[in-house]
């Protein structure tokens, strides 16, 4: 028997109530898309190595998330009580503030490690090596969740108060009310700790060097979690363990993917099948920007930005090509700048081969058979990408800046200078060194002396400035039709599921869509089925008991 030491929350919620809510944290795929994954067993050697090393990152990444979290609860006293409260507590607007931005990032860790570690449960179908890895990847995510829930919830419960306001509803999310309670009930279950008896029985038939951070963070979490518990259970046999480890992970919070094509705003991938919005209309879209213009981004079914709120999740710039970038910018203001800065010649493109030589150079060198128009900030770093490539996507919105055509050649000559630095992980504007997609263009539009640019105010996360790609929709909708508007919308193809294309959206549709969760996806047409059974080992599929051989290399 398996016996959990601590006790959180009240049984005054009825169970049933927790059932509903969480069958909707389980939820099944469209009817209309298939968004399903090659199984790990069927990928490729090269494509498996690939996505071993992007899913072994992106643990360590999302479990540092949780850890920054945590430390951000922990350093912030005035708004996280450090010991039990008693009494009626009225929460100041600033501690709801805190609480709700931490339970949002929370959550998004928390779903992004459940995609890895559910893609990884057929770990055992492996050969050799790579079935050692995916253990690894498969335990040290579930031991995360694990652990960082129990320490999220431990901090939580020292404020009676912010269970009530967690169990609030997060449309932004697409979280239902009741879901703190039913994140309670997930992590708090007596089948949880077989899961974590399970795996630990299997990860100890592993020994070995391979992976040594992600042993180690195991190690650590493994620690925490048998100091926060009382295990006594006969001993599990390894046909058992496989069998469990296996069966708990048939349901996932959300139908997302993770891995190295998808992890943390890389959006310079294709959608699996094919994206929502179609050649036809990319090239059209493309005829209506104009060099300075910038695209917000969407992709369904992909990580992205994981720890930031909002439905869109990423940002471009658009550059145009060299040809285009001459016709616009032959402009009198634009040539006595040039020339001011030591062009004679006063052509905009000279001045940038001139002072970004690596950087043009590399903005003319053609992807895919077509030449580069944008430049973004993906996973690789601050990249040129074709239109054809960058506005692969479900739903795409192209703003302009109302500016000068001056001022967009400044920003797009700012934007250059950025050109083959790294993508910031930590969203934090504070440095020029690395960028996230959203910084890129904040910086190039960046408000000086002597430039007007574009005026939006940063976003406090976790004690860290950074700016959403959604804040960009936010601001159009805040300011649209006043005198200080300062972005026009020129296209907006909204992604439709379950017609498996983008349509032409509207102005009214677009002024809303910051407003539509993360996940938004969930709300199209999803077919929700009921919670499974997630615990307990109920399938008579042959191929999922454990082979004689399996652990024979």
């Amino acid at each position: 028997m398996v016996m959990f030491a601590r006790h959180y929350g009240s049984s005054s919620q009825p169970v049933t109530r927790l059932l509903i809510v969480i069958s909707i944290f389980w939820i099944g795929a469209c009817s209309s898309a298939d968004y399903r994954q090659t199984p790990l067993s069927d990928l490729p050697g090269r494509d498996l190595t690939l996505r071993i090393e992007g899913d072994v990152r992106a643990v360590q990444l999302y479990r540092k998330g949780l850890m920054d979290i945590l430390l951000y609860i922990d350093t912030h006293p005035n708004l996280f009580p450090q010991r039990k409260q008693t009494g009626t507590t009225v929460l100041r607007e600033e501690q709801r503030h805190a609480a709700r931005a931490v339970y949002r990032s929370f959550l998004d860790y928390m779903l992004a490690l459940e995609s890895i570690d559910h893609y990884h449960r057929d770990f055992y179908r492996l050969p050799g090596s790579a079935r050692e890895d995916s253990l690894l990847i498969t335990y040290s995510a579930f031991l995360a969740r694990y652990r960082f829930a129990m320490a999220f919830i431990e901090r939580m419960e020292k404020e009676p108060a912010f269970d009530t306001m967690l169990n609030e509803q997060y449309p932004e999310l697409g979280i239902p009310s009741d879901s703190y309670a039913a994140l309670k009930y997930r992590f708090l279950h007596i089948g949880r700790a077989t899961g974590f008896v399970a795996f630990n029985t299997l990860y100890k038939a592993h020994p070995g060097e391979r992976r040594p951070v992600l042993r180690q963070a195991i190690e650590n979490d493994r620690d925490y979690v048998w100091d926060a518990g009382k295990w006594d259970g006969p001993m599990m046999t390894m046909q058992n363990a496989v069998a469990i480890v296996q069966s708990s992970g048939q349901s996932a919070w959300m139908p997302v993917q993770a891995g190295v094509a998808e992890w943390m705003g890389d959006t310079k991938v294709l959608r699996l099948g094919r994206a929502l919005i179609n050649e036809q209309q990319i090239h059209t879209l493309s005829a209506q920007m104009q060099p300075g213009d910038f695209m917000l981004q969407r992709r369904e079914w992909y990580l992205s930005n994981i720890g930031l709120p909002g439905f869109w999740s990423h940002a471009a710039l658009y550059i145009g090509t060299a040809q285009k970038r001459a016709a616009y910018f032959d402009d009198p203001a634009v040539k006595q700048w040039v020339r001011s800065r030591g062009i004679t010649s006063g052509d905009f493109n000279e001045m940038l081969q001139r002072h970004f030589p690596e950087a043009y150079r590399r903005s003319l060198e053609p992807e895919s058979d077509h030449i580069p128009q944008v430049l973004e900030a993906m996973s690789e770093g601050v990249v040129f990408t074709s239109m054809e490539h960058s506005a692969a996507a479900d739903s795409v919105a192209a703003l302009r800046p109302d500016v000068s055509v001056l001022e967009k050649a400044q920003a797009i000559y700012r934007a250059f200078s950025f050109a083959g630095r790294p993508y910031d992980f930590n969203f934090d504007f504070r440095t020029d060194a690395e960028l996230v997609c959203t910084e890129l263009i904040y910086k190039a539009y960046e408000p000086r002396v002597g430039y007007g640019g574009i005026k939006i105010p940063l976003v406090e996360m976790l004690g860290r400035y950074t700016l959403p790609a959604n804040e960009y929709a936010r601001l159009f909708d805040s300011e649209y039709g006043g005198t200080d508007q300062q972005l026009e919308l020129i296209a907006f193809l909204d992604g439709i599921e379950s017609r498996g294309s983008a349509i032409q959206g509207g102005l009214a549709e677009f002024r809303e869509s910051w407003k539509r969760p993360k996940w938004h996806i969930l709300t199209q047409n999803a077919m929700r089925r009921s919670i499974a059974d997630d615990y307990v080992y109920q399938s008579n599929r042959a191929d999922d008991l454990l082979l004689p051989d399996l652990y024979a290399y």
